[in-house]
C-alpha cells in the first residue's frame, strides 16, 4: 500500500482539500445527468455514488483524523447510507494508507523525545494497521511482543475545524434544525478530543479490561505506561485476525455463537453494571484469536451513561411501555424526542414513527434468547431506515431532537447489531451477563 510523507495539518490545507473534492463531486453529478439519459435512472444512480464515494474517501484517507472518523461513523448507517458509500468508507475501520517510515520516526521523537530504537530492543517503522487516528507498529522489549499505536500529527488540533468542514453536510443529511442543533456537534467534538488524550485512553482501557477480564471468550491485551505517552499508546500485540476477515471465510456455527455470546455479555455487562461503553463497535477493533476468543482493542470511544438517561432509555425498550400510549409519550418527552414546541402534526408523526422503530428495534430484548443470524430482522431495520431516509414528509419536520446521549448510545446499539449479524450468532442468551 502506498504511504504518505506528509498530512495536511493546517485548517486551510485541509479546507483546500476538501473543496477540491467537492468539484469532483460536481464533475460526477454533470456525468451523472448525461448518463440518465441514455441509461436507466438506477444504474446511473449507482455509478454516481460510486464515483462520489471513491472520490470523497480518497480524500478523506489522506487527511486522516476526524474527518475520517466521521467516515468511519457513516460506514455503520448501513440502513441510511448507499451500499457503495457504506463499503468505501468501512475501509476506513482498519485498512488507510500509512505514515512512511520517516515520518513514523519524525513523529515518534516529536512525541516521546526519543528515537523508538532507544526504548525498544526492536522497532518496524512500517506500519502493521493503519486507521482513522493512528497506525500501530511492532515493537520487542524483553523478548516481549508489543504493539506501539502512534497518533497521526495534527489529529488533535484540527478536529474543531475538521467538524465545522463537515457540519453542513451532517446538517443535511440528519435534517438537523433550529438554534440548539450545536449541542450535537459538541458531544460528537468532546468525544473525537478525548479519542485523541492517549493517556485517557489507557486509563479507560485498563479500568474495562479489569472490570470485565471475568467474562468466558474475552481477551484484553495490558497496557504498557512507561512506554506511552499523550499521542502514544504501547500494549501486547495480540495476534488475530479482524472480525470481518474472520466472518468472510468461518463456517463454523459454534464458533459464531461462541463468539456472538461473549460479544454480547461484554456490552449487556458494561451498560447495565459498569453504566459505560466501549461506544466505536466496529470490525476494526475486535480480532478473533486462533481459539476463537474475541480480543477487544481501542477504548478511546467511551461513553458514560447518566443514571437519567439509562433508567428512560430502558423503560422504552420494556413492551408494557410500548403497548402504554401514555407512557410511551411521557418517556418520549423524558428523553427528549418529543418537544414541548412541537406542533401537533410533529407530535403525532414522531410517536407514530418512534413507536414503529422501538418496536422492532427493541426485539431482542423481549425474549430469553434471539437469533441475531436473521436476515428477516435486519432486512425490516434496513427497510425501515431506507423509507424514513426518503421520507418528504421527515424532511420538512425538525429533525433536531432527542437527547444528546442518543448520539453515543444509538451508534453503541447500531454497530453491535451490525457485528452480532456479520457473526451470525444464533441462540445468544440476552440476559446471561446477569450471571457473570
Amino acid at each position: 500500500m502506498k504511504t504518505l510523507d506528509s498530512i495536511p495539518i493546517s485548517k486551510i490545507s485541509r479546507a483546500s482539500k476538501l473543496v477540491s473534492t467537492g468539484a469532483k463531486v460536481g464533475v460526477n453529478y454533470l456525468k451523472y445527468y448525461g448518463d440518465k439519459m441514455v441509461n436507466s435512472e438506477e444504474d446511473a444512480k449507482n455509478r454516481l455514488n460510486k464515483n462520489n464515494a471513491e472520490d470523497i474517501y480518497d480524500s478523506l484517507k489522506t487527511l486522516k483524523g476526524s474527518a475520517l472518523k466521521v467516515a468511519q461513523m457513516l460506514s455503520m448507517e448501513k440502513s441510511i447510507l448507499p451500499q457503495a458509500y457504506v463499503e468505501k468508507f468501512s475501509l476506513s475501520q482498519f485498512s488507510v494508507p500509512p505514515l512512511s517510515p520517516p515520518l513514523v520516526i519524525k513523529t515518534f521523537k516529536k512525541y516521546f523525545g526519543k528515537h523508538p530504537e532507544d526504548i525498544f530492543d526492536t522497532f518496524n517503522a512500517t506500519s502493521v494497521n493503519a486507521a482513522s487516528i493512528g497506525q500501530v507498529h511492532m515493537a520487542e522489549k524483553d523478548g516481549k511482543k508489543l504493539a506501539v499505536k502512534i497518533q497521526y500529527p495534527g489529529v488533535a488540533e484540527s478536529i474543531a475545524s475538521d467538524l465545522a468542514l463537515v457540519k453542513p453536510i451532517a446538517i443535511k443529511m440528519f435534517n438537523i434544525k433550529g438554534k440548539d442543533s450545536d449541542k450535537y456537534f459538541k458531544e460528537v467534538e468532546n468525544k473525537l478530543t478525548e479519542e485523541t488524550n492517549y493517556i485517557l485512553e489507557i486509563a479507560q482501557s485498563k479500568e474495562i479490561s479489569e472490570a470485565c477480564k471475568h467474562i468466558p471468550n474475552l481477551k484484553f491485551p495490558e497496557y504498557y505506561e512507561e512506554f506511552s505517552s499523550e499521542r502514544i499508546i504501547t500494549m501486547d500485540y495480540m495476534k488475530g485476525e479482524h472480525l470481518s476477515e474472520f466472518v468472510a471465510h468461518n463456517t463454523d456455527q459454534e464458533k459464531s455463537n461462541k463468539l456472538g455470546q461473549a460479544l454480547w455479555d461484554f456490552y449487556m455487562f458494561q451498560i447495565h453494571n459498569l453504566r459505560k461503553v466501549h461506544a466505536d463497535p466496529h470490525p476494526g477493533n475486535f480480532l478473533i484469536s486462533d481459539s476463537a476468543d474475541l480480543i477487544a482493542l481501542d477504548f478511546g470511544c467511551m461513553k458514560t451513561i447518566p443514571e437519567d438517561f439509562y433508567i428512560p432509555y430502558f423503560e422504552l425498550a420494556e413492551p408494557e411501555c410500548i403497548q402504554n400510549p401514555k407512557l410511551f409519550t411521557e418517556k418520549l418527552y423524558e428523553l427528549e424526542i418529543l418537544r414541548k414546541d412541537d406542533s401537533e402534526e410533529e407530535i403525532t408523526f414522531f410517536t407514530a414513527m418512534f413507536h414503529e422503530l422501538l418496536s422492532l428495534f427493541t426485539k431482542p430484548f423481549h425474549v430469553e434468547e434471539f437469533d441475531f443470524s436473521s436476515s428477516d430482522f435486519f432486512n425490516q431495520i434496513s427497510e425501515m431506515g431506507q423509507r424514513y431516509s426518503k421520507s418528504t414528509e421527515l424532511k420538512n419536520m425538525n429533525g433536531n431532537r432527542g437527547s444528546t446521549h442518543f448520539i453515543y448510545i444509538n451508534r453503541t446499539f447500531f454497530g453491535l447489531y451490525n457485528l452480532m449479524f456479520d457473526l451470525k450468532a444464533e441462540n445468544v442468551k440476552i440476559n446471561n451477563f446477569k450471571n457473570l
